[in-house]
C-alpha cells in the first residue's frame, strides 16, 4: 500500500468570482464603531440605523402564539405561500390605495423586502446589462446587481429637484442597456416623497426605454403633514412595466419577522416565485397567519405609529433649529437627512459626533457619491433621547 505524503502547502478555499465582487456593507463598519464605544462604557445614542424601536403590536403577537400551536403550520407550507396571506395583502392594497391585485398571479411572498430587492436583479439582469439606481439610495440595491454580474448607472437625487431623479439627464448609452431601475419613496435616506406626476413620468419613461420598474415602498405607511404616500401601482400602466415591494417591517414593527411582498407585473412575479422555488419553501405558516392578522385587523396601530414618528420628527427639527442646524423636514419614512457643516465631510462629521458626543449618525456617502454633504438620522429613539442627542451635538459648536 502506497503511503501518500502530506502536501506542503495549506488547503485554501477559493471563493467564486461573484463573492469577490460584492459591495462592502458599510453599516457593518457603523455598527462596529458604535459597539466599540459601548464596550468602553459610554452611553451611546444610536441614530444611525433603521431598526424600529417599538414592539410588534400585541394582537399580532397573540396571533402567532395561537398559530404556532396549529399542527397545519408544522408541515411544509405551499411553495409560494398560503393563499390567505396573498389575499390579505391584496385586500390591504385595495383598501389603502384602491389598487386591484390578483392574489395568485400578482403577489409573491418574500423573506423580507430585502430578499426581493436582491432577487429581482438576478431574475432580470445578465452580465453587461445596466440597472438604474438612485444616488443616494439603499445600498442593498447594489448587492443584487453585483450578484447578477450586471452594471449600475446612478440617478442623482438632488435637493433642488426635491430628491427625485431627472430622467432627461441620464446617459443615452446607459439607457440602451438598461433593463431594470429602482425607485424608492418615501425615500431612504432623504425622507422625500414623490407625487403622482413623478410616477406617471416614470411609467412613460419605462415604456419608452423597455425598463422594468422596481418600486421600493417599504415606508409606504409613513407620510407626514397629512400627506399619504402615493403607491406606484396606483398609476395607470404601472403593472405593465413593473412591480412594487412592500414589507411589514416598518408598518407593523415586524422587522425581525421577515415578511415582505412583491406586487404587480405577472411575469416578474412568476420569475420571482420560480427563483424562490429553488431557494426556499416559503415562510413558517404561523408567521404567515400572524402577517395576515396584521393586514386585515384594525389599522389603528399603523396610525398611532405614524403619529409617533411625526411627533419625533417635529421634536427633532425643533431641537436642531435651536443649535443652528437647519434642514428641510422629512416628508416621510423614519429618517432625517441633514446637511453637514462647513469644513466637514459626511464621514468626518459622523466620526466626530460618535467620538465627542457619543451619537451615531450614518454618513451620507455610504448611500452613494451624491450622499456626500449629508448625514442620516433615524427617528428611532424617544423624543427625550432625540433631544439629548441634539443637546450633546450642540455643545460642539459646529453651527456658529
Amino acid at each position: 500500500m502506497t503511503k501518500v505524503s502530506p502536501t506542503t502547502s495549506p488547503f485554501t478555499i477559493q471563493p467564486a468570482d461573484r463573492m469577490k465582487g460584492l459591495p462592502t456593507q458599510f453599516f457593518a463598519s457603523l455598527v462596529r464603531k458604535a459597539n466599540e464605544q459601548i464596550a468602553a462604557g459610554h452611553d451611546v445614542i444610536n441614530l444611525g440605523q433603521g431598526n424600529p424601536d417599538r414592539p410588534t403590536p400585541p394582537h399580532i403577537v397573540a396571533s402567532i402564539q395561537e398559530a404556532a400551536a396549529n399542527p397545519l403550520y408544522h408541515k411544509y407550507p405551499p411553495f409560494s405561500g398560503f393563499p390567505f396571506l396573498k389575499q390579505a395583502i391584496a385586500q390591504r392594497y385595495k383598501e389603502d390605495h384602491n389598487v386591484d391585485l390578483d392574489p395568485e398571479t400578482e403577489v409573491a411572498i418574500l423573506f423580507g423586502g430585502k430578499t426581493g430587492l436582491i432577487e429581482i436583479a438576478q431574475c432580470l439582469l445578465n452580465p453587461g446589462d445596466v440597472c438604474l439606481v438612485p444616488d443616494p439610495g439603499y445600498p442593498d440595491y447594489w448587492s443584487g446587481v453585483a450578484l447578477a454580474g450586471a452594471e449600475m448607472a446612478f440617478m442623482p437625487l438632488r435637493e433642488e429637484n426635491n430628491f427625485l431623479p431627472d430622467y432627461s439627464q441620464l446617459n443615452e448609452s446607459d439607457l440602451n442597456r438598461a433593463k431594470l431601475m429602482f425607485i424608492n419613496y418615501p425615500n431612504n435616506p432623504t425622507g422625500a416623497t414623490a407625487p403622482a406626476s413623478f410616477y406617471e413620468e416614470t411609467v412613460e419613461f419605462a415604456q419608452k426605454h423597455g425598463v422594468v420598474v422596481a418600486s421600493d415602498f417599504a415606508y409606504g405607511a409613513i407620510g407626514f403633514d397629512g400627506q399619504k404616500p402615493v403607491s406606484f401601482l396606483q398609476i395607470p400602466g404601472a403593472k405593465e412595466v413593473g412591480i412594487e415591494f412592500y414589507t411589514l417591517s416598518k408598518t407593523y414593527n415586524m422587522a425581525g419577522w421577515r415578511v415582505g411582498f412583491a406586487l404587480g407585473n405577472r411575469e416578474v412575479i412568476r420569475l420571482i416565485n420560480l427563483m424562490q422555488d429553488h431557494y426556499y419553501c416559503s415562510l413558517f405558516g404561523g408567521i404567515q397567519a400572524a402577517a395576515a392578522t396584521a393586514l386585515t385587523a384594525s389599522q389603528d396601530c399603523v396610525t398611532e405609529l405614524r403619529d409617533v414618528y411625526e411627533s419625533r420628527r417635529n421634536a427633532l427639527y425643533t431641537a436642531l433649529a435651536r443649535i443652528g442646524w437647519h434642514a428641510r423636514p422629512s416628508q416621510g419614512s423614519f429618517f432625517s437627512w441633514l446637511p453637514v457643516p462647513k469644513g466637514h465631510s459626511s464621514q468626518s462629521l459622523a466620526d466626530l459626533l460618535l467620538q465627542e458626543a457619543k451619537v451615531v449618525v450614518a454618513p451620507g456617502v455610504g448611500f452613494g457619491t451624491h450622499g456626500e454633504g449629508y448625514v442620516r438620522l433615524g427617528l428611532l429613539s424617544s423624543e427625550e433621547r432625540l433631544a439629548e442627542a441634539v443637546q450633546r451635538i450642540g455643545k460642539l459648536n459646529l453651527f456658529g
